[in-house]
């Protein structure tokens, strides 16, 4: 893009809450406690306008990294990092409630293996080196409803290419969800890249949870609202 904001960041319009109307206190207090020590350096276009790549081994040393794209109130991401003490996990919400909802589960887990950022995945993504991350997760992402608001969906090319240029070959980017037709952009819009496969062998498959899936707050308010929840695997080439 050629027009900038004063900072120099291309315009990106974004899309979707920042802060809900009811934070607790308590929310609130991590926020102003944790966030700073857990977030991940020189992300914004303030602090690096030059867009210069993180060192990832001075960051995560020699772990694999996955990344979680909008982790909601982070049940899932606290899972995962429990389950992997040795995977890296950076996760990217720019809801602030639902990142003072992930910090009070990090401080009641005690998990050390999880780095944020309070803000915009794609700022991130403009920083992660070309093959640096093991896993990608979109889980239950903003569904845009409206027709002609689906082009602010996440998988659109303006998010899934530089996601593809920030995996390994062999990388796993998984999806879920339970809008019917945010499965249909997703499947035309990854099954006409050439860089990436859909791992489905059966018909079950995408409907069927992966095994150390974690269900999250908004997938049982799904399954109460009577809506089915659908699971994609793709792997990077």
């Amino acid at each position: 893009m050629t027009d900038k904001s004063p900072s120099g960041a291309p315009w990106r319009n974004f899309y979707g809450r920042l802060k809900g109307k009811h934070m607790k206190d308590t929310q609130k207090a991590y926020v102003v406690e944790d966030l700073a020590a857990l977030s991940l350096p020189n992300v914004t276009w303030e602090d690096n306008p030059e867009r210069t790549q993180m060192d990832m081994k001075a960051q995560f040393g020699d772990h694999p990294v996955w990344l979680e794209v909008g982790f909601g109130g982070g049940e899932h991401m606290v899972h995962q990092a429990m389950q992997n003490p040795d995977v890296q996990i950076l996760g990217c919400e720019p809801y602030i409630n639902g990142v003072g909802m992930l910090l009070g589960k990090i401080r009641k887990e005690k998990v050390t293996n999880i780095t944020l950022h309070a803000g915009d995945a794609r700022d991130v993504m403009d920083i992660l080196p070309t093959g640096s991350i093991d896993r990608a997760f979109l889980l239950y992402p903003d569904p845009w409803p409206k027709k002609r608001h689906h082009r602010r969906r996440f998988v659109t090319p303006e998010h899934l290419d530089p996601l593809a240029r920030c995996l390994k070959a062999g990388a796993i980017f998984r999806v879920a969800t339970d809008i019917e037709d945010y499965v249909r952009q997703t499947m035309e819009q990854m099954t006409m890249r050439d860089d990436f496969e859909w791992l489905a062998e059966t018909a079950d498959d995408w409907r069927t949870a992966w095994p150390d899936w974690y269900s999250t707050r908004y997938e049982q308010k799904a399954l109460r609202e009577g809506r089915t929840p659908h699971y994609m695997t793709f792997r990077k080439l």
